[in-house]
C-alpha cells in the first residue's frame, strides 16, 4: 500500500498523454508501466518499429523533456514535494529499493514512481559502483558526508571482523562529519543510520544479523564450513560436529549431513579440534595440533612445568582425560624430565 496522497500510476499516465503513441509506448516499455513490470530493452524496442538503439533512446529522452515541459508536470509539483519529503524524512540519501519498498510493496507503484523521480531534477540518482548501491538523494552535502563516512568505515574493518550493528552504527557516526545543521537531527536515529549502512556494497549483514566485510565468508555464507562457523560463534564454546549440523538445519533451514560437516571443519583453518569430534574456533585463542604438539607449544612458550601443571593447561586447551596427557608425556624423544623433576622439551 502506498504512503502517498496521491496515486503515482494516474500521475504518470497524465503526464504521458501528450505523447505520441511510439514515445507513449517506449516510456511504457523502458520503465516497466505496463503489464511486464520489468524495464524493456533499447535493442528489444528497436527490433520491435525496426529502428537503431540509439534512435529509441533519443525518443526516450525527448519524451521525458516533453513531459517536464507540460503544464500537467508544473501543475502538481506537490507531488513532488510529497516524494520529496519522504527523502527527508528516511535519510535524505537511500537505497534505491529501500526508497522505492518504502513508498510501495507493488512493483508496479514503484516503477511509477522511478519515472517520477527521473523527471524532476530535484532527485538526484548516483548509479552503482564498486562502493556503493543504485542510490538517490536530494542534497549532495549529506550524500557526500555519509559515502565518505562509508569508505572511512570499509577501510577501517579487517577482513574477517563480524560485529554487532549497535557498534556499526556507533563507528558509522564516529566517521561522519560536515553533516548540514538542518539535518544533523538524522544522526539520532538508528533506522536512518542502518539506511545509510545499507548503501554500501563492501559492507553488509550476514545471516545472523552481525556486520563485516561483504567479501568475507563470515558474511557472504556460501557453503556448510560457512554456516558452521557462524553456529560455533554463536553458540559461544566448542561444540561436537553432529550438533552444528542439527544446528545448521535449525537456524538456516539448510540441508546439512554429519560427514559432510565433519569433513568441512576438519578442513578449514578456522575450527581447531579441542576433543573427539569437539570443535572450537581458532579465534578464540586454542592451539594447534594434537595433544602432543600442544603439550610442546606450552613448554616452550612457559618453560618447564610439573605434570600436574602440564595437564591443567593442557585441559584449558582440549577436552580429553588426564590420561591423554600423561601417556603423551611419556614420548621421550620429545620430552624429558629435567634435575628438578619438572618436564622440558628434549
Amino acid at each position: 500500500m502506498s504512503v502517498l496522497s496521491f496515486q503515482p500510476s494516474k500521475l504518470t499516465k497524465s503526464l504521458r498523454s501528450g505523447l505520441t503513441d511510439r514515445a507513449n509506448d517506449v516510456i511504457t516499455s523502458r520503465y516497466g508501466l505496463g503489464g511486464q513490470k520489468e524495464s524493456e530493452t533499447l535493442e528489444s524496442i528497436g527490433e520491435r518499429y525496426e529502428i537503431t538503439r540509439e534512435r529509441v533512446r533519443q525518443i526516450e529522452s525527448d519524451a521525458l523533456s516533453q513531459m517536464r515541459d507540460s503544464d500537467t508536470f508544473k501543475q502538481h509539483d506537490t507531488a513532488f514535494d510529497e516524494l520529496e519529503e519522504l527523502f527527508h524524512e528516511l535519510g535524505v540519501i537511500l537505497r534505491e529499493d529501500t526508497y522505492l519498498q518504502n513508498v510501495s510493496g507493488r512493483r508496479s507503484t514503484q516503477n511509477h514512481v522511478y519515472l517520477l523521480l527521473d523527471l524532476n531534477d530535484r532527485f538526484v540518482r548516483e548509479r552503482s559502483d564498486d562502493h556503493f548501491h543504485h542510490r538517490w538523494h536530494v542534497d549532495s552535502r549529506v550524500a557526500s558526508a555519509v559515502h565518505g563516512a562509508l569508505k572511512d568505515l570499509h577501510n577501517s574493518l579487517s577482513l574477517d571482523e563480524l560485529i554487532s550493528e549497535l557498534e556499526m552504527i556507533e563507528r558509522l557516526l564516529e566517521r561522519i562529519s560536515s553533516i548540514p545543521n538542518d539535518h544533523d537531527h538524522h544522526l539520532e536515529n538508528q533506522d536512518v543510520l542502518r539506511r545509510w549502512l545499507e548503501i554500501s556494497r563492501k559492507i553488509d549483514q550476514n545471516p545472523l544479523g552481525a556486520w563485516g566485510h561483504a567479501e568475507s565468508s563470515n558474511v557472504n555464507v556460501k557453503g556448510v564450513r560457512d554456516y558452521a562457523y557462524l553456529v560455533i560463534r554463536e553458540h559461544g564454546s566448542p561444540m561436537h560436529f553432529r550438533e552444528v549440523t542439527e544446528r545448521i538445519e535449525e537456524m538456516f533451514d539448510k540441508e546439512a549431513h554429519e560427514a559432510t560437516t565433519h569433513n568441512e571443519l576438519i578442513k578449514d583453518d578456522r575450527f581447531v579440534l579441542v576433543g573427539r569430534g569437539l570443535y572450537a574456533l581458532e579465534e578464540w585463542g586454542y592451539m594447534t595440533g594434537v595433544v602432543r604438539e600442544v603439550i610442546e607449544k606450552i613448554l616452550d612458550r612457559d618453560g618447564p612445568l610439573s605434570r600436574d601443571e602440564i595437564i591443567d593447561r593442557v585441559l584449558k586447551e582440549r577436552y580429553v582425560k588426564p590420561n591423554t596427557v600423561v601417556v603423551n608425556l611419556q614420548d621421550n624423544d620429545r620430552f624429558e624430565k629435567n634435575e628438578d623433576g619438572l618436564y622440558e622439551l628434549a
